[in-house]
């Protein structure tokens, strides 16, 4: 039997899907086949004869019932079949979609990946119990994140797949009602929980943040735009990975006490970023970025172990911060 190498990849999921179709017993033809995957039917004769020659499937046509079925009674194809690594990052895959559980493409990237990782799970309970140890072992905690309606999610990524323009009310932040806006959508972006469309606003003439939990009566228009050569939001965050909020570029020196060291040292906050050690109490973390507010509650979470030099924005910034939380104190301890 031919290894998992040789495997086109991007025929993987649907060969392991059509085995199952076949191995049901419902005697899929091609032309089910083929409008259940979305694709030709020279393609499913091509995973057909593929499945045969390559793999050895013993699969026969019934004339009566119109359809393949499986000559040899409990045919499944071997999990071996797939590369053990690639198997493993799939399952891996499964648990990493939690984060995306509040997402109308949740259900469908779920049901792709067990259908990719069935033949794991098939063998007997002992073999499965080595398969998916990984389910078991590896965990991605959920995260505090927002619903997203399907009939937004569904205006926006048709909005982006044909670049239409679409409309909604939004409410921001700092506006007392809902808002009427027309955008050229132009990315969606996902940020702790979040997701937000980035894209070109009529009213501002300008690119924004739109957060999808802050819009309704979200409809596609006639209008379709051409998308800009510089649409690309990270291309403009200045490879500063804080999250998604956009500004103006800012050049930041942060000071950290030195028992907080090994946390800044064991990740890349930006692309340029420098540590420099003062030979005192305390290191002095330097980089740019264009994600202010961002980079204010990121040194806030620090507490009393991270003090902002510059820019002097930043300083007055976080120094509000402490002096509004101090006066909170002592009102507390005052009543």
């Amino acid at each position: 039997m031919e290894t998992r190498k040789s495997i086109p990849r991007a025929t993987l999921a649907r060969i392991y899907s059509i085995e199952r179709q076949i191995a049901s017993g419902k005697y899929p033809n091609v032309n089910d086949l083929a409008k259940k995957y979305e694709c030709g039917t020279a393609t499913i004769y091509r995973d057909i004869g593929y499945m045969r020659n390559m793999l050895n499937a013993p699969i026969e046509y019934d004339a009566k019932e119109r359809g393949w079925y499986f000559s040899e009674k409990g045919f499944r194809l071997p999990a071996r079949y797939a590369a053990a690594n690639d198997m493993l990052a799939l399952g891996m895959a499964k648990s990493l979609l939690e984060l995306y559980k509040n997402t109308p493409l949740y259900d469908s990237a779920k049901r792709l990946l067990e259908e990719i990782t069935a033949p794991l799970s098939q063998d007997d309970t002992a073999e499965t119990e080595k398969s998916d140890w990984f389910e078991r072992r590896i965990i991605v905690p959920s995260v505090a994140s927002a619903q997203v309606k399907p009939e937004i999610w569904e205006v926006i990524t048709t909005g982006l797949r044909d670049n239409r323009i679409i409309t909604f009310d939004y409410k921001g932040t700092q506006d007392a009602d809902h808002n009427t806006r027309l955008v050229r959508p132009y990315q969606l972006l996902f940020d702790t929980g979040v997701w937000y469309l980035y894209g070109y606003s009529e009213e501002r003439e300008a690119t924004r943040l739109f957060s999808l939990q802050r819009m309704k009566n979200a409809s596609l228009t006639n209008e379709t735009f051409k998308l800009p050569q510089d649409f690309d939001y990270t291309a403009k965050n200045n490879s500063s990975y804080f999250g998604i909020f956009e500004g103006k570029k800012q050049n930041y020196r942060i000071q950290f006490s030195n028992d907080v060291l090994p946390e800044i040292e064991e990740r890349q906050w930006t692309d340029d970023q420098k540590i420099e050690d003062t030979g005192d109490e305390y290191f002095v973390l330097s980089f740019s970025s264009t994600q202010f507010y961002k980079v204010l509650a990121w040194v806030l979470s620090f507490g009393c172990s991270a003090a902002p030099e510059e820019p002097a924005y930043l300083v007055e910034a976080w120094e509000w911060h402490i002096r509004e939380l101090y006066e909170s104190i002592t009102e507390q301890d005052g009543e």
